[in-house]
């Protein structure tokens, strides 16, 4: 659920798809289904995938409950605002508060069970995590300095990311080569999927310098700098 008072910008590449299949799920909703137990589904949702993550490091075939906790967490956090604004029965101020607050729940959980996973250095995982919130951050910065709820960055929203972990699983559950390889860098050994994370990482700071830069030039033309008038404060 965004803040139904400001513009929602949502330009991802499944944009389009996942749009009019969220919009076909939310009519067919049982009447007893409400968007607040779908926001606490993808929390449940969340905590599947990080037991299943956890659970990689005694048989990685458990990495196939950590990709059906992505799902059911896209599931219940795609769903929330859409079935709300197909019912008309939009809350902005609350529906934003429970949303955004268990969003922070929710990436806490997948992260840390990433990091405690055999696919992931749990620093690596954690710098994903501070990565995305500081989207997050900037999202919600923008939301009350602009009135634009930015949901995706560069074509990639959420919904990306879960499908490119559901990915990495897969990948590392059925191609070896890829999961054994590794290498040294002072002293410090990384895995091939350690490195794709420090390349979301990477990717995830640049979006975020790069539209820091951006807004910062917009806004600096929408609110310029006063010149001092020491007179001002008499």
């Amino acid at each position: 659920m965004g803040n139904e008072q400001s513009e929602r910008i949502q330009t991802s590449f499944l944009n389009r798809a996942e749009k009019v299949a969220l919009v076909w799920l939310a009519e067919r909703q049982p009447r007893w289904m409400t968007s607040d137990m779908l926001t606490y589904i993808g929390v449940v949702g969340a905590l599947i995938c990080a037991i299943g993550f956890a659970l990689g490091v005694v048989n990685i075939n458990y990495l196939w409950l950590s990709s059906f906790g992505l799902f059911i967490n896209w599931y219940g956090d795609s769903l929330d605002g859409t079935l709300a604004r197909v019912r008309n029965t939009q809350r902005p101020k609350y529906g934003f508060f429970i949303d955004h607050s268990l969003d922070v729940v929710t990436i806490c959980l997948m992260c840390v069970g990433a990091g405690l996973s055999p696919v992931f250095r749990l620093d690596i995982a954690l710098m994903v995590l501070a990565a995305y919130l500081g989207l997050s951050i900037y999202t919600y910065i923008g939301t009350i300095i602009k009135g634009q709820f930015l949901l995706t960055y560069g074509g990639f929203g959420p919904t990306e990311l879960r499908l490119l972990i559901i990915l990495m699983n897969t990948v590392y559950m059925y191609i070896e080569p890829l999961r054994t390889w590794s290498c040294t860098v002072y002293t410090q050994t990384f895995h091939f999927f350690d490195v794709l994370g420090l390349v979301i990482v990477v990717l995830m700071t640049i979006m975020w310098l790069a539209k820091f830069l951006q807004d910062r030039k917009q806004l600096s033309q929408m609110d310029p700098l006063k010149p001092y008038n020491p007179q001002d404060k008499k």
